[in-house]
């Protein structure tokens, strides 16, 4: 109803161990950590959460939450702009934004909550589900485990899939010929670098990649490395594609890998939550890109459906694990895809007795 204000946010902070040690081309991780925020208002509870620092959760207390209390929950996009002047002097890249995507997407949530409606519903759904890649294949993994997590998703009927590499160069001929050897011929495989080679490294490995049918290669050089990604892109061979984006935040960060990728990444846990993400599903719209998500896949899907260029999801082994272990409503895989509900909101709900022993 007109006029309903946010009550309050709650904070709570999860760290979730790896099932084992892991690994790619540029960090090592034996941990992931989730700032959970829930907004309170209407006689409802927004749910919004990002994959980041413990202290995260300290800069929503502190710095966010003192300007999204008492605002119109009906209004995300003003609440938006209000945290993003909060974060001027504090920074507005990197962990800023993150705590900030974690409560813009609990004020959606919310909304969605208070007016009885999925978030699909909310946002206007232009697909009913949303397409996935099985992602893992972390360069710590044996051979063997490598080809049994991806050959399992397709297995289970995904039909695309991604590893990483990186890490030692001199091993990933091997190891991508093994995973194509698990996933059989059809299958799309891709490959994600995080950075680590250089320019050349990179081309040398793309045509190694290519006799294996790689169709992607994500982040080959670093992000920050624009003319490397222009000249990759331009350079590949036919059929393989460069992908980045998921680090970006603002649209000053996503502007200069327009014009160098051919598949835009983005992350709502990183990228500013709903309001960020349909900013940037405009951005590749206007720049005729296609739009794949990163991560997050229960938070991400239920907005997913109403982005008008979006190709697929990423169905990421970690957020996978940690998503089932505490949350109810998480939208069901049906072969390939996923097919968010009719709950209001996102659907998503905390289960407290299994979610305590993580709290931090």
């Amino acid at each position: 109803m007109p006029g309903e204000r946010i009550q309050r946010l709650e904070v709570r902070v999860f760290s979730v161990p790896t099932d084992a040690p892991e690994s790619d081309g540029t960090a090592r991780w034996d941990r992931t950590v989730l700032v959970l925020v829930r907004a309170h208002g209407g006689g409802r509870v927004g749910l919004g959460y990002t994959y980041a620092a413990r202290a995260a959760g300290e800069l929503i207390r502190e710095a966010l939450a003192p300007c999204v209390e008492g605002a119109d929950l009906h209004s995300p996009p003003a609440v938006f702009q209000a945290m993003g002047r909060q974060l001027r002097n504090l920074g507005r890249r990197g962990l800023g934004w993150m705590a900030l995507s974690a409560v813009d997407a609990a004020l959606w949530d919310l909304k969605a909550r208070v007016l009885g409606l999925s978030l699909p519903a909310l946002l206007g759904a232009v697909r009913p589900a949303v397409d996935l890649y099985g992602s893992g294949g972390f360069t710590s993994e044996t051979i063997d485990r490598l080809q049994a997590q991806l050959g399992g998703w397709v297995a289970e009927g995904i039909p695309r899939v991604k590893m990483k590499v990186g890490r030692e160069p001199q091993a990933d001929p091997r190891r991508v010929h093994a995973a194509r050897q698990a996933i059989g011929a059809e299958t799309e495989l891709f490959v994600d670098a995080n950075g680590a080679y250089d320019r050349k490294q990179a081309l040398a490995m793309a045509a190694t990649f290519a006799a294996e049918g790689v169709s992607w290669f994500e982040e080959p050089v670093s992000s920050e490395d624009v003319r490397g990604l222009a000249l990759l892109r331009d350079r590949l061979p036919a059929g393989m594609e460069v992908a980045a984006g998921e680090y970006a935040s603002d649209p000053d960060s996503l502007r200069p890998l327009l014009e160098v990728v051919d598949v835009l990444q983005a992350d709502m846990t990183r990228c500013g939550g709903i309001t960020g993400l349909l900013g940037v599903a405009a951005l590749c719209e206007a720049w005729h890109l296609p739009l794949s998500l990163h991560c997050a896949p229960a938070q991400h899907a239920p907005a997913a459906v109403s982005l008008r260029p979006l190709r697929h999801l990423e169905y990421f082994h970690d957020h996978l694990r940690i998503e089932r272990a505490l949350f109810d409503g998480v939208a069901p895989r049906i072969g390939g895809a996923l097919v968010p509900g009719s709950e209001p909101g996102n659907g998503l709900v905390l289960r407290e007795a299994d979610a305590a022993r993580f709290e931090v």
